[in-house]
Formats: C-alpha cells, sequence, structure tokens
C-alpha cells in the first residue's frame, strides 16, 4: 500500500492578485471531480498557509462556515472567486470624502491608509462569525507581524516546539490582521483568545510573502516526516517589467517610496523580493531533502497588473488569463498532482474501513 502523504497548500499574498491561485485551485478541483471526488478543499490538503490574500483564501476554504451543516467550509471556491471579481472593487474603493473627513479630523489625515478596512471587516465577520482558528477543519498557518511586541506572528492551530497549543485567535479578526499590509489598511486590533489580550498586527507580507517555509516548519512541529510532505506554493503573479527607474527614486524620499499613486514601491520591492527569495530556498532545500515533493506554480504579470488594489474589471480579465496561462502550461503537472491527491484519499479510506468494521460488529 502507498505511504500516505500529507499535502500542504501555501499561498502568497498579493491582494486582488490572489485570484490567479484560486483559479488554480478550481482546475485542480476540476480534475479531482473527474476522478470521481467530490470533496471540499480542507478534506484535500492537510495544511493551509498563506500571507495577506493567501490568508484570506486559506482562513475561507478552512473555517467552518457560521450555522453550516457539518464540514461546511466558510468559503467555497467559486464564493471567492465572487470576492475577487466582485466584491474586491467595494473593499478597493477609494472614497474622496473619507479621505476629506480623515484630513479635517486629524493632522496626518494626508498620510493616511488608502482604504477604510470597515467595509473588509463587515464581510469578514459574516463570512467567518465568532469562530476560532482551533477549530480549523484542517492545519492552518496565518501570519502576521505584531508593531508592539516587534515580533513576527504565526497563528496557527497546530503545535508549538514543546507540544503545547499555539495561542488562538477569531478567524476574521486573524484574517484582517494578515491582510492589513501597510499604507492600504490600518493595522489591525485582534483578540489573542489564549493570553487574554489585544495584539495590534500588520499584514505577514511584510516579512513573509511566500509563506511555504513557515508551512513545512509547522509540519515538522506535527511530526511529519519529509518523505510524507507534499507542498504546492502558488504565487500571485509578479510583473518584472515594472521598474523603478534610478532617474525617479533618487528624488521620491520617504513619503515617494510609500506613495499610493506609485504603487507603494517600497512594499512591491519587499513582496517581491521575499516571494523570489523564499521559492529560490526553498527550490534549493528541498533538492537537498529530495524526500520532499515541492511545487511552485507562478507566473509573470504586466506592469499595472502587479497592484494589489487593482480590481478594475480590465485588470479581473488580465489576472484570469494570468491564470489560464499557469494552468495551460502546467497541466501535466495537475494530472500528476490530481492522481496523487486520488491515491492518497483512497488510501486514507481503506486505512479507515477496518475500525469501522469493527465498530458495527
Amino acid at each position: 500500500m502507498a505511504q500516505k502523504k500529507h499535502f500542504i497548500l501555501s499561498i502568497d499574498g498579493g491582494g486582488v492578485r490572489g485570484l490567479i491561485p484560486l483559479r488554480v485551485l478550481e482546475a485542480l478541483e476540476s480534475r479531482l471531480m473527474h476522478r470521481g471526488i467530490s470533496v471540499p478543499m480542507h478534506q484535500v490538503f492537510d495544511m493551509m498557509a498563506g500571507s495577506s490574500t493567501g490568508g484570506l483564501i486559506a482562513a475561507g476554504l478552512c473555517a467552518p462556515r457560521p450555522g453550516g451543516s457539518a464540514g461546511e467550509a466558510a468559503a467555497t471556491l467559486g464564493e471567492l472567486r465572487d470576492f475577487f471579481e466582485r466584491d474586491a472593487r467595494e473593499i478597493f474603493k477609494r472614497s474622496i470624502s473619507a479621505r476629506l473627513a480623515r484630513t479635517v479630523s486629524s493632522r496626518l489625515g494626508l498620510f493616511d491608509e488608502t482604504y477604510d478596512a470597515r467595509p473588509l471587516e463587515k464581510l469578514l465577520k459574516e463570512r467567518f462569525g465568532w469562530t476560532s482558528i482551533a477549530s480549523g477543519f484542517s492545519r492552518l498557518v496565518l501570519t502576521a507581524y505584531d508593531i508592539e511586541r516587534r515580533q513576527a506572528v504565526f497563528m496557527t492551530n497546530g503545535l508549538e516546539e514543546n507540544g503545547g497549543r499555539p495561542d488562538d485567535y477569531y478567524f476574521w479578526q486573524a484574517v484582517r490582521a494578515t491582510t492589513a499590509t501597510p499604507s492600504y489598511f490600518e493595522p489591525a486590533k485582534v483578540e489573542n483568545l489564549t493570553r487574554k489580550r489585544e495584539e495590534a498586527l500588520i499584514g505577514g507580507d511584510v516579512f513573509m510573502n511566500d509563506p511555504a517555509l513557515a508551512a513545512y516548519m509547522e509540519a515538522g512541529k506535527l511530526g511529519w516526516d519529509a518523505d510524507e510532505i507534499v507542498i504546492l506554493s502558488l504565487g500571485t503573479g509578479r510583473a518584472p517589467e515594472r521598474s523603478f527607474p534610478y532617474s525617479e527614486a533618487v528624488n521620491w524620499g520617504a513619503l515617494g517610496w510609500m506613495q499610493p499613486s506609485k504603487g507603494v514601491p517600497i512594499l512591491s520591492v519587499f513582496a517581491d523580493g521575499q516571494s523570489q527569495t523564499t521559492s529560490y530556498q526553498a527550490e534549493h532545500l528541498f533538492k537537498a531533502l529530495p524526500k520532499v515533493i515541492y511545487h511552485r506554480l507562478d507566473t509573470v504579470l504586466a506592469p499595472t497588473s502587479e497592484h494589489p488594489d487593482n480590481a478594475r474589471p480590465g485588470n479581473i480579465i488580465a489576472l484570469n488569463g494570468a491564470a489560464d496561462r499557469i494552468i495551460r502550461d502546467n497541466t501535466v503537472l495537475l494530472d500528476t498532482l490530481a492522481d496523487m491527491l486520488k491515491a492518497n484519499m483512497e488510501s486514507e479510506l481503506a486505512d479507515a474501513e477496518p475500525a469501522n468494521l469493527v465498530h458495527a460488529a
């Protein structure tokens, strides 16, 4: 009998570009259905890790749906696609009147965040309710950064190094935290349910836009052996042709590097550089650990499509086109993954049958 594998899904940050990995997951789901496997994603992947928009997707597929049936996730892939193709336009809507009001009420209003977080928070509360990460259907890793305690935060329902339970958070607040990218949204004030305290968190994309290695480390805490691990790492696209010319950057100063009209260059560089670094390190690390199966899928975007808040219809079409290219260019790999997942789930069912027979007797 084939050895049971632990499948890990890792999704990068990237704002509305989260549509790209979401489409790849839809293609994988379709292949599974053609193979007779029709189950939610939390039964396909043993662990999901995400930063920023990747965290929103992972949490949506892993969290229980408030008032739903047993095993029903907070969001389907189709519902998440509706969010990126429709609801994101409301989230990333610039309100001139709101900006002017904040300018009047605050001396620093001109340097306030680009978007009001309240529409996003309302949507998250409706979608996740007040369930906590501890109730997730699969293992979960969401990244954030505590700006008061100056430490990286990995919100997870796995295990600590000492085998204890990690700190617990409400799902909606955890997603709000991992998506709190500076200059786009204000920091999130979240409740640490374990330590009974509030924490001020910003998005994990500021230090770990690609969370694949974080997921691998969490798998180690769970005792998963290298030969049991299969990692599917999904990027949100990058735009190498979107350059920042020296002649312009040399005169930007601090405000220029953070200017939204320029696409917040410093954050773009941080996210792109970190994703490139992590994928490079992961590729070489897992070559040295050949028992780990690691696949990274990403694509190249047009310069204007890199902006994480570009939810205009034309860009949604462009992002769907980018996803189509990934799916087309990786048809064989997606088929292979679907075959592996099918065999893995069938092996799990076969292992469970004797226990059911004994119980029935």
